[in-house]
């Protein structure tokens, strides 16, 4: 099982020197007390420009960790596809440095443009050793300017298993590991590794049973209108994916303990009263009938506001209990485009909140990219090699993988009509 060529392009020690002026040029304006920040973008690269503040180091300093500490590093993360393009040809960096807070005024941006860098960056053995590309400082905006922007440039190696679902998590899938440019191409290779077992069970016996019992703490509320609209609600409980190897043997599961029903008065899931899933992994048999452990606990709303999104939670959980449980990732994305759940600890990487007390040792975790409500979604998961000892390792990410995607249909309005193929036990009614 061969991982995939990714590699990271890091921007980091970040700061900014500005000349020094006798006087200032207005009330409350003067270059010590200026906000300053950076776009960052990677010419020939399909991701949006990155923004980064730039602290102020002292004219006469020559060590920008004593000022630069605030500021995160930035993460260009790049599959073997973006390598292949980039790799053909001499890539750059561009660094663009501004005076003023982020953001925009009237459509334009807020913040006055002191200048550019340009970096070039070499990725061709990017993905198979570590390199620094730029350290050190750099005159902004040409040999005249004052100004000069510290930063370090360097790339490191960061493979990646790549799968993808056969199809829809509700309609029980193969799961294949592609290889080749990392997924989307005719030319990869797919082999089958796992296989999917849906059921929507919400009559499940939840006293007994292999998967662990819902939690009595969530009360089953805010129902109104007619009895179809009833029947229609209490279907989003019992949901189960369990994840089999080639030989069928069961390596991992996603179990919905908690139900996701709308909260009083609405038709959505809300955040104050989420639906929740275990991530569950084997611990031994009792016969051929699994003794399943939990591992993680995802939990997945609908949020209110100008974007449409799916809110989500998800915990490490530990032998303390339910409130032992270490945060790993909260974030969202939007319910009609669908997005990205990513486990990455690097900073750099937008929208994913990570616990301080990082369980996970060597960089970039996991991440599924997800269709939208009411598209077919197959999800792709990348899993970063450095946290694969074997094929059960693989299967805990992508029962997460498809406990995320089925959360879209979970928190889809209960004034919508689920798809069939969620409704299993219901057909006969």
């Amino acid at each position: 099982m061969d991982p995939c060529p990714f590699a990271r392009l890091i921007v980091e020690s970040l700061a900014l020197k500005l000349p020094t002026v006798s006087k200032p040029a207005g009330p409350g304006v003067h270059p010590s007390t200026t906000p300053c920040f950076c776009t960052i973008r990677l010419q020939d690269h399909p991701s949006a420009a990155q923004t980064a503040p730039l602290p102020l180091a002292a004219p006469s300093s020559s060590d920008p960790s004593l000022t630069a500490s605030a500021a995160a590093p930035v993460v260009f993360s790049l599959d073997p596809a973006a390598l292949q393009k980039l790799s053909c040809k001499p890539a750059s960096l561009v660094v663009s440095v501004y005076a003023g807070r982020t953001g925009s005024t009237c459509g334009f941006s807020a913040g006055r443009l002191l200048g550019r860098v340009r970096i070039g960056v070499d990725l061709e053995a990017a993905p198979v050793r570590a390199m620094v590309m730029q350290t050190g400082w750099m005159s902004v905006g040409g040999r005249r300017s004052a100004a000069r922007l510290h930063l370090v440039v360097r790339s490191e190696p960061d493979p990646r298993f790549v799968f993808q679902f056969g199809g829809e998590p509700e309609c029980s899938p193969v799961v294949y590991q592609v290889q080749g440019n990392g997924g989307g191409h005719s030319s990869c290779l797919r082999q089958p590794v796992f296989s999917c077992r849906f059921s929507a069970d919400r009559r499940r016996n939840t006293g007994s049973g292999p998967l662990p019992p819902h939690s009595s703490s969530s009360s089953i509320r805010g129902w109104f209108g007619s009895e179809r609209n009833h029947l229609r609600r209490e279907q989003r409980k019992g949901w189960t994916v369990t994840i089999h190897d080639l030989s069928g043997s069961p390596v991992a599961a996603a179990s919905m303990i908690t139900p996701f029903v709308p909260s009083p008065g609405s038709d959505r899931v809300s955040r104050s009263n989420p639906g929740a899933w275990l991530i569950l992994r084997p611990t031994g048999f009792s016969g051929s009938t699994p003794n399943w452990k939990p591992w993680g606990r995802l939990e997945a709303w609908r949020e209110r506001g100008p974007v449409d999104a799916l809110g989500y939670r998800f915990e490490l959980v530990t032998d303390s209990g339910p409130s032992g449980g270490i945060p790993i990732a909260e974030s969202s994305f939007s319910v009609r485009k669908g997005g990205r759940f990513c486990i990455d600890p690097d900073p750099g990487v937008a929208g994913d909140t990570v616990s301080r007390s990082w369980p996970f040792v060597g960089g970039f975790v996991m991440a599924a990219d997800v269709e939208g409500e009411r598209k077919v979604s197959k999800p792709t998961v990348q899993v970063g090699a450095q946290h694969v000892s074997c094929m059960a390792d693989v299967a805990l990410f992508i029962a997460l993988s498809a406990a995320v995607d089925l959360s879209i249909d979970a928190c889809q309005l209960f004034s919508q009509k689920l798809r069939k193929e969620l409704c299993q036990d219901q057909q006969n009614l």
